[in-house]
């Protein structure tokens, strides 16, 4: 299941980053991952060509633009796919979200709005045309999960209940209690992993990981064939080591922040 050529609605299908010097991400994102890149194309929603999208083995598996001025700071974004971005607009107000930007077309892509949940956690909806979705995953140096960092992970399983039909169960990592999304019917992820395979995302308890004042926020992780390598070249290319290689049940991980501030965190699976 690591390639794939569509998402059914109500599954996180995209990642991209937004920043200030998109060139320099480029040239981090190259080293870390062995990403190519094609492009620049148009930005969504503007007719600027400052798009670009990350290549592994010939296939799309994330973007890399130009975050606009006055923004706010860099981020991973993820986007989870919708058959109507109007309707899920509605869906994701009526469930106690809000609408930060309305649906807009990014031609020939796709159409995109930008919502919140109610704890403020910020992502992108996507309607498909051309591009559903990252054609590879799960597998090194490709998008694997995001995770949602909730103060209050019930609300949360509440309201993405409603909007996108997720489900939820927990298990216990150390002496976190993990929520899994999930989206009865779904099958992603790959036949080893330690979760279900209709796991589409994660919650994870914010405790005192999220400043007073600071919204829940969704981070991304990408899969990579050896950790502790992968965070040192990072930190020579100017990233940040936020939480060294470490173990937890089934994966070795770590936390970076890269050179212009967008957190992100790489995963092995431990076969």
């Amino acid at each position: 299941m690591s390639e794939r050529t569509q998402y059914p609605s109500g599954v996180p299908c995209w990642v991209d980053t937004l920043q200030r010097d998109p060139a320099a991400a480029l040239a981090f994102y190259a080293e870390v991952f062995g990403w190519e890149f094609a492009g620049p194309g148009p930005m969504p929603g503007s007719s600027s060509d400052q798009y670009f999208v990350a290549r592994l083995r010939g296939r799309e598996v994330a973007g890399i633009g130009s975050l606009p001025p006055q923004q706010p700071p860099v981020v991973w974004n993820t986007y989870v796919s919708v058959d109507d971005a109007a309707a899920a607009c509605e869906r994701v107000r009526g469930a106690g979200g809000a609408v930060a930007v309305p649906p807009f077309d990014a031609p020939p892509a796709g159409r995109i709005a930008v919502v919140a949940d109610p704890e403020g956690a910020v992502f992108c909806l996507w309607e498909p045309n051309e591009r559903k979705g990252a054609q590879i995953v799960n597998e090194p140096s490709a998008w694997a999960m995001s995770a949602l960092l909730a103060r209050d992970p019930q609300r949360a399983a509440a309201f993405y209940r409603d909007a996108f039909g997720w489900e939820t169960d927990t298990f216990a990592a150390g002496p976190t209690q993990v929520t899994l999304f999930r989206l009865p019917g779904y099958v992603g992820g790959e036949p080893q992993q330690p979760v279900p395979r209709d796991v589409v995302a994660v919650a994870i308890p914010a405790g005192d990981a999220l400043p007073t004042g600071v919204n829940a926020q969704w981070s991304v992780d990408f899969w990579i064939a050896d950790v502790d390598a992968a965070a040192q070249t990072a930190a020579r290319h100017g990233g940040t080591l936020l939480e060294p290689p470490h173990d937890v049940p089934g994966f070795r991980r770590c936390v970076l922040a890269d050179p212009q501030g967008a957190i992100f965190s790489l995963s092995r699976l431990n076969r």
